[in-house]
């Protein structure tokens, strides 16, 4: 289903056009439906958003806050917060905005399709596991991530000892040497010692 939709529209044709899309497709979000599911505050939020959706519909199409805050019938500041995302209907209809240019409008008109088939749960439920999914991922990565820093470790570990033991042995090594210079000192001791016993016999006899 394409929808030619103008984004940064060029007079009051699309300008309104816009603005209905903006609010439509807002108001067909399912977390917007779960704030407006209380009557009492149902229509304070369709009449926020609507402003917001006329707001930001005429902001794309060049228009000044001031222009904008006269023709909706909303003091500027009202207006200002609604454009910069600084009140929540502001900020919904500017995330439903940015949806509708990443060619995501396709998606909305699913989860309205979805909702007067199934209902609200199972757009919920569907949210639900999207969410669980992408925590499942999340852990899947961190998982992997982890394994990776044990399998360093266990590398580090592992050239630490090697290292440890090649130090032991030269160690080792060392003192094997001296005892070896130490027994060739004795050895040659001991020859000179029996040459000078040999030599005292001699004189003796």
């Amino acid at each position: 289903m394409t929808v030619e939709i103008p984004l940064n529209p060029v007079g009051r044709q699309e300008i309104h056009q816009l603005e209905s899309i903006l609010l439509f497709a807002t108001l067909f979000r399912p977390e917007v439906i779960e704030l407006i599911k209380d009557p009492a505050e149902r229509l304070t939020w369709v009449d926020s958003l609507a402003v917001a959706a006329g707001a930001i519909a005429r902001e794309k199409a060049g228009m000044t806050t001031s222009e904008i805050a006269r023709e909706l019938g909303r003091t500027e500041q009202t207006i200002r917060k609604h454009l910069k995302g600084e009140s929540k209907a502001g900020q919904l209809v500017g995330e439903t905005y940015e949806l509708i240019k990443q060619g995501k409008l396709d998606e909305l008109i699913k989860t309205i399709e979805m909702i007067e088939k199934g209902g609200l749960k199972e757009v919920i439920a569907r949210e639900e596991y999207e969410k669980l999914m992408q925590e499942y991922e999340k852990l899947k990565l961190e998982y992997e991530k982890v394994k990776t820093e044990l399998e360093k470790m266990k590398q580090t570990v592992d050239l630490e000892s090697l290292e440890k033991a090649r130090g032991e042995i030269e160690r080792l090594r060392k003192e094997l040497e001296a005892a070896k210079a130490e027994l060739e000192k004795i050895r040659k001791e001991k020859r000179e010692l029996e040459k000078e016993l040999a030599e005292a016999k001699v004189k003796i006899m």
